[in-house]
């Protein structure tokens, strides 16, 4: 009998490694979230709360998230801004001079500057809307040859709609702070953008149409909301069984006919439906991987599960001993191989799953980008059994 060494023992409990006497039952095992720069034990994912919300699940037709853009000049740079000699810079840097009631007579003046940037700003309104005098962080972005916008601020700017002639929406100003010293020439306002104008939501007359959220979409999950809708309105109003006001438009979409009662004000009859709660096992989820390049965290959902495969990558090695140590008077054979085999049984409870695979990284110490690679090899395989989503 084969078995992974005591520094694997851990590792790859449901994984049957030439012998079903080395899994675990499943319910010893946690599948869950890793971030990969983790190490020692895995990281598990907690269990779903006993019922969940519909306003979770999906959004108001109409409720969509706006973006501002703009055009601004940082200043206070310390020697990393764009070249005064760039044109692009120096007639915009020569307004604020003229607004400010200090004209420049020539460009040529401002040929030295190296303290302002040209910046691209982008901001994101949420789905709910906006009000005058709402407060919303402002992503800034070099457009020319600054080189970092550490230290800077952001001269006062308009944000204007997403679309030609739109007018102005909000006002950007304030120190932008480099979240990521790896790429410094992006940045964030915290609260920067102040809006002027209202952004308001759609008015809902005599229908509410709600757009399930993309990783809930589905039949299932559409068919469950309208039910769980129906339902609730029957109950809530204790009123005898009723024609259903809630009925389903496609995978993606449930239409909410208003009650004529509940039309005048239709607020209350709106919280109604959206906090109504259910079981997430009724929306049967598909199994998820999520992975994010830049911060190299692994989100799994507990049922992935992988077929027999084998991984071989760079410098991997696993040791196995023949026989199990401990278990027979004979010294063992000691064996080194390059490359990892993950197999499965024929129990459900012996099935190899992703979370495994993650703690066996964890305690192999696999790098982040290493990780990555390995997984999105695996589903390119066909042998990891979900949806894979790389952000």
């Amino acid at each position: 009998m084969r078995r992974i060494v005591r520094n694997l023992l851990m590792v790859l409990a449901m994984c049957a490694l030439e012998s079903a006497a080395s899994a675990q039952p499943a319910a010893d095992l946690a599948a869950g979230v890793s971030g990969l720069g983790a190490t020692g034990g895995g990281s598990t994912l907690p269990e779903f709360p006993p019922a969940m919300s519909i306003q979770d699940m999906v959004r108001i037709r109409g409720q969509g998230s706006t973006p501002l853009r703009g055009i601004g000049i940082v200043v206070g740079l310390r020697g990393t801004g764009d070249s005064g000699q760039e044109l692009a810079l120096a007639r915009p840097l020569a307004e604020v001079h003229r607004n400010n009631g200090n004209p420049l007579p020539d460009l040529a003046e401002l040929a030295k500057a190296k303290s302002a940037a040209l910046v691209w700003l982008s901001c994101e309104v949420p789905e709910t809307g906006a009000r005058t005098d709402d407060r919303f962080d402002v992503t800034v972005s070099v457009m020319h040859s600054a080189s970092s916008l550490l230290g800077g601020e952001l001269i006062i700017a308009p944000l204007s709609g997403p679309l030609p002639g739109q007018g102005v929406f909000a006002m950007a100003a304030g120190p932008v702070t480099v979240e990521n010293t790896a790429v410094p020439t992006v940045g964030r306002i915290r609260g920067g953008a102040r809006m002027i104008r209202d952004i308001p939501m759609p008015r809902i007359e005599d229908e509410l149409t709600l757009v399930i959220d993309p990783q809930f979409r589905g039949w299932t999950t559409a068919r469950t909301i309208a039910g769980e809708i129906n339902g609730a309105a029957v109950r809530l109003d204790d009123q005898t069984p009723a024609p259903p006001i809630a009925r389903v438009i496609d995978d993606t979409t449930v239409a909410v006919a208003i009650p004529p009662e509940e039309r005048g004000e239709p607020a209350n009859f709106i919280a109604r439906i959206l906090s109504t709660r259910l079981s997430p096992s009724l929306v049967d989820l598909p199994a998820q991987v999520i992975i994010n390049e830049r911060t190299g965290a692994i989100t799994c959902t507990a049922d992935v599960e992988i077929s027999p495969v084998a991984i071989s990558y760079k410098d991997l090695v696993v040791t196995t001993t023949t026989p199990v140590p401990g278990m027979a008077p004979p010294p063992g054979t000691l064996q080194s191989r390059s490359w990892f085999p993950l197999q499965t049984a024929g129990r459900a409870s012996e099935r190899a799953r992703l979370a495994d695979l993650i703690h066996a990284f964890d305690q192999l110490d696999i790098p982040a980008a290493d990780r990555i690679n390995i997984i999105t090899q695996i589903h390119a395989s066909g042998r990891l059994h979900a949806k894979l989503i790389v952000q």
